[in-house]
């Protein structure tokens, strides 16, 4: 599959059920320990000087409005028309952007921290290298990286879902392997957590969070 295959497939899913899922989401639960997460890579960006903060694919802007929440100045980026509809109607006083993480519009080190929620499990492994590199190209010196994903070694598949006649694969990663895949890119890893599933919330899988640095 090339680059514009994969590209296009992730964005027409989206585009398709982004009212859908944002309802289902809007009524779910959260998990405390992802919160926890979140507020510990919030403390590490405050406590080295803030600046700007990218939430990218961002879906409709949960993470960022919880970022935002947490002092951080951040917009969020997403290759989804609709779901950026639905981000900017639920938090206006935010900016949201049309993009492609793999292609960012910003000049070198412009960030000083990116969040990837869930948004490389649609990317080939075959280009995440290049995916990461292009995360370490946009991060200031110093700038802090969260990726979150969920742990496995198959992909899983959604066909139709609420009955749209789009589907899209599910990529599952090891930690390990991605841990080294940014460090190749040139991170410096701080923390590898993984979390057991959820079974609650309707989780199959335990959940891994990795955070690294730009030296």
């Amino acid at each position: 599959m090339t680059d514009t295959d994969f590209v296009t497939t992730t964005r027409t899913f989206y585009d398709a059920i982004a009212e859908d899922y944002a309802v289902m989401f809007a009524q779910e639960r959260t998990e405390p320990r992802d919160g926890a997460v979140l507020a510990g890579f919030a403390e590490l960006v405050s406590r080295g000087g803030g600046g700007q903060v990218a939430d990218l694919g961002c879906g409709p802007g949960r993470v960022t409005a919880h970022l935002s929440s947490l002092g951080l100045s951040v917009f969020g980026l997403d290759l989804s028309e609709s779901m950026l509809t639905i981000a900017r109607r639920e938090n206006p006083g935010l900016r949201f952007e049309r993009g492609s993480m793999l292609e960012l519009d910003l000049p070198d080190g412009a960030l000083a921290a990116a969040v990837s929620w869930y948004s490389t499990i649609h990317t080939p492994v075959d280009r995440l290298p290049s995916l990461f590199a292009e995360f370490h190209r946009v991060l200031a010196p110093g700038g802090h990286m969260l990726v979150a994903f969920q742990v496995g070694d198959r992909t899983r598949y959604h066909d139709r879902p609420w009955g749209h006649q789009v589907s899209l694969g599910f990529q599952r990663r090891q930690p390990d392997d991605m841990a080294a895949l940014l460090t190749k890119a040139g991170f410096t890893l701080l923390s590898q957590t993984v979390r057991e599933t959820n079974e609650e919330l309707g989780e199959t899988t335990p959940q891994a969070f990795l955070t690294a640095r730009k030296p």
